[in-house]
């Protein structure tokens, strides 16, 4: 490094090779952050393209928007790995790579001659993250797993949801994307031990690992203290008050945590009586008479606009926020002085210059966000030339 360069971490892992074998969401989702953050990301699709293309509408500079999101910045290559050629041209990819997503069905590739052993006589350097359902071990290994089943086996949609209502899936892919950045995560500790040993190694994260994290302090208090979380809409279990507040003309979503907030909400909404009462002095006692409490607020709340008492709530430091759909976000202030938002190229706006970065900053610099989403096998013969095919 020259006399007044700075490091970017956000090349960190520039020169190095992540081939991603992998659809949908989870596996794709974790060589995106590894390319995010330089490595050169070649994507291999089936005959006919990863079938998250197809997810749609909405659509994204032509693919479905998950793919879209998932897969920028990555070249694209169509092999069919149930012919000769095809393997042929992986087992050329593995020896140059450092890493190998591989986010297919457990076996898959085994069945196709890439076993463990394989594999590593192919590239002993190489790092190898499987990204798998159920996990390596159980009763329910072999199965394929998606988003919905794990929200449902690990707990997350039995707490969500409207008291007394039905079970409610979390409106985004949060085990699939929580499931890529474990295996991003690993990835670069694998890296690590590279460095140290000299030898790859092969690791593994699954999705009903990674439902069962998000569900982890639930978890604990039905096997350590027999309370199994029900519905509560935006409540949460362990807090009050916390969770939305109807207004004269909405709603706001307010979080007073701890006691001393509880009393700054009461002086906020000029009940004195309730932050002097003594039943309601600390949080274990307002979470036992919830109810009472919450129709206390309400009924207080209910006399305010929601923006008017959005300021009053943030001048006097409690916790709160507007409820926004994503149509409103995308003009949010807040949103866009962040950059998680960015458009780059002349034509400002257009689809095919919008990128959702990573949610890092290093010295205040925002990770750059790819933008191009590769059509499928774009580039095919670019890599196989390279790899002297």
């Amino acid at each position: 490094m020259t006399g007044g360069e700075t490091p970017d971490p956000f090349t960190t892992l520039g020169g190095l090779r992540v081939v991603e074998v992998a659809q949908n969401l989870a596996g794709p989702f974790c060589a995106r952050i590894l390319g995010d953050l330089g490595a050169d990301v070649v994507k291999v699709e089936p005959p006919g393209g990863d079938a998250a293309r197809g997810w749609g509408p909405p659509f994204h500079q032509g693919a479905g928007t998950i793919f879209a999101f998932a897969n920028t910045g990555k070249r694209s290559v169509i092999l069919d790995l149930d012919t000769e050629p095809g393997c042929r041209a992986l087992t050329r990819l593995v020896e140059t790579a450092d890493v190998l997503v591989d986010a297919l069905r457990p076996g898959a590739l085994a069945r196709r001659g890439f076993d463990d052993g394989t594999l590593e006589a192919l590239n002993p350097r190489l790092v190898r993250v499987q990204v798998l359902a159920y996990g390596e071990t159980g009763p329910l290994a072999s199965l394929p797993g998606y988003e919905p089943l794990m929200q449902a086996h690990a707990g997350i949609l039995a707490a969500t949801g409207p008291r007394g209502g039905p079970p409610v899936r979390v409106g985004t892919s949060l085990v699939d994307m929580g499931t890529g950045m474990w295996g991003a995560l690993a990835a670069l500790a694998g890296l690590r031990e590279r460095e140290r040993t000299g030898r790859g190694l092969r690791l593994s994260t699954a999705l009903f690992d990674t439902a069962a994290v998000w569900s982890g302090y639930h978890l604990l208090g039905a096997a350590g203290a027999g309370h199994v979380p029900e519905p509560m809409g935006t409540e949460l279990p362990m807090i009050c008050p916390y969770g939305t507040v109807p207004t004269a003309d909405g709603q706001l979503m307010v979080s007073a945590g701890n006691d001393r907030l509880f009393l700054r909400l009461c002086e906020v909404l000029g009940l004195d009586d309730l932050a002097e009462d003594p039943r309601f002095a600390t949080n274990p006692q307002r979470v036992a008479l919830r109810d009472e409490v919450n129709r206390r607020v309400h009924e207080a709340t209910g006399r305010h606009t929601a923006g008017a008492l959005l300021e009053l709530l943030r001048e006097a430091g409690v916790p709160a926020a507007p409820i926004k759909d994503a149509g409103e976000l995308v003009d949010d202030p807040q949103l866009r002085a962040s950059g998680m938002l960015a458009e780059t190229g002349a034509a400002s706006g257009s689809p095919s210059c919008l990128g959702i970065p990573l949610p890092l900053r290093a010295d205040g610099v925002r990770a750059p966000a790819h933008t191009r989403v590769p059509t499928a096998g774009e580039h095919t013969r670019e890599v196989l030339e390279e790899l002297g095919l």
